[in-house]
């Protein structure tokens, strides 16, 4: 007999109390309505426009150099598109070929190898192909070492400056990027939306599975040529690492210089709702507090970052991945412990790492490459992906004290 009570309360809206209860439920009705209505008037800014579409080309690591020309120069220059960067900036050399005018600033810049205090130039005008950029402040560092390791002349960084103007896509497949302007853009399918913390370099999350898992941001990096760059004390507070994982140690190159880090790898790094096994990793100690450990664990490098085709939209804080074809390809599991540099037009080498296979196969300090598994062109990116097949043998030419002499390097692994 329940239901039948409960049907009789609901229909005896007869009472006093219940009419005054119907007065007062339209009149919040008509309080309520008006504002529901006017929520659905939402400003909707108008459709991105397409402006251009510029080449790029990929450089060992996977970091992007894109050719601009600077306010009326005619002199093509080498820019390197990167995420990572707080500004936008230009090479000293470059600089003073272009007698552009410096003036000094009390700002710093902070990498993983060095602080320093850097002057800027002013109100600049980038021309890329199809695109004019106009009212630029450029902040000016010092590229050689850049320029050594890739072996083609940086003229600069383009970053947060210009970034921030557009809607910027990433075509890995066609080594394209097409610039569109801030505006409503309807994503492909098929891929993922990220939300980062933006400040002036995104700050994605992600996370890593070894021993342990462990969730935390990192910069979203398009400027680093590696898969992850891990802080040290993130590593020892998270004992994320399996115990019995091997470390190996190496060096690489950033602001201020060459650090030496370890290299590892780790089984899994998760980005929204990708995942990837068996990933290198690099870990540094963070002496510069690049990072703000615990704020965030380190970065995303373009070693990753590469395997999708990437919608940067900073005027609405998101970028979009999709996967591309390079989704699939292996990382590069080889050490060698010999760094390579371009110094003075000659492949010289820089350093040999302790125990390593280098220094078990005779390189020194010194040492000219000329060659490598009979390839004799010169070009160092050609001799380090020959040099990156994890578990082989490869025959090494070089110049000691100006006399001919083959070395042989067995490869190892970091698995």
């Amino acid at each position: 007999m329940q239901p039948k009570e409960i049907l009789t309360e609901t229909t005896e809206a007869k009472t006093p109390f219940c009419m005054l209860q119907g007065v007062l439920w339209s009149i919040i009705l008509l309080l309520i309505l008006p504002r529901q209505l006017s929520a659905q008037e939402e400003f909707v800014p108008p459709p991105s426009k397409h402006i251009a579409t510029i080449p790029f080309t990929v450089l060992t690591g996977g970091i992007m150099v894109v050719r601009a020309t600077l306010d009326n120069s005619s002199d093509s220059l080498n820019f390197v598109l990167d995420t990572g960067s707080g500004g936008i900036s230009i090479d000293s050399t470059t600089c003073d070929y272009l007698e552009l005018k410096r003036e000094p600033s009390n700002k710093i810049v902070r990498g993983i190898a060095g602080m320093k205090k850097v002057d800027f130039t002013y109100n600049h005008t980038l021309r890329l192909a199809g695109l004019t950029v106009e009212k630029l402040d450029f902040h000016i560092n010092d590229y050689e070492l850049l320029t050594s390791a890739y072996g083609i002349k940086i003229d600069g960084i383009i970053g947060y400056s210009f970034l921030r103007r557009f809607i910027v896509i990433l075509d890995y497949d066609e080594s394209l990027m097409e610039v569109l302007t801030p505006g409503t853009y309807k994503y492909p399918r098929g891929g993922t939306i990220l939300k980062p913390s933006f400040t002036t370099i995104p700050m994605q999350q992600a996370s890593i599975r070894d021993n342990v898992m462990v969730t935390g941001r990192f910069y979203f990096d398009t400027g680093a040529g590696l898969c992850m760059l891990l802080n040290d004390d993130l590593v020892k507070d998270s004992a994320v690492l399996k115990k019995k994982r091997k470390i190996f140690p190496t060096e690489a190159e950033g602001l201020g210089g060459r650090k030496e880090m370890n290299l590892s790898v780790v089984k899994e790094v998760r980005i929204g709702s990708y995942r990837f096994r068996n990933v290198p990793v690099y870990i540094f100690d963070d002496e510069f507090n690049v990072t703000s450990y615990p704020v965030l664990g380190g970065l995303i490098g373009n070693d990753i970052l590469r395997r999708f085709n990437v919608i940067l939209n900073y005027p609405e804080q998101q970028i979009y991945i999709k996967p591309n074809k390079h989704y699939q390809d292996s990382f590069d599991y080889s050490y060698t412990g010999l760094s390579f540099y371009l110094v003075e037009g000659r492949i010289t080498v820089t350093s040999v790492m302790k125990d390593s296979p280098a220094q078990e196969a005779g390189f020194k300090e010194g040492d000219i490459i000329v060659g490598v598994e009979n390839n004799l062109s010169g070009n160092i990116q050609t001799y380090k992906v020959l040099l990156q097949n994890a578990k082989s043998r490869v025959k090494v030419l070089i110049f000691r004290n100006e006399r001919p002499l083959q070395l042989s390097i067995k490869v190892k692994s970091v698995l």
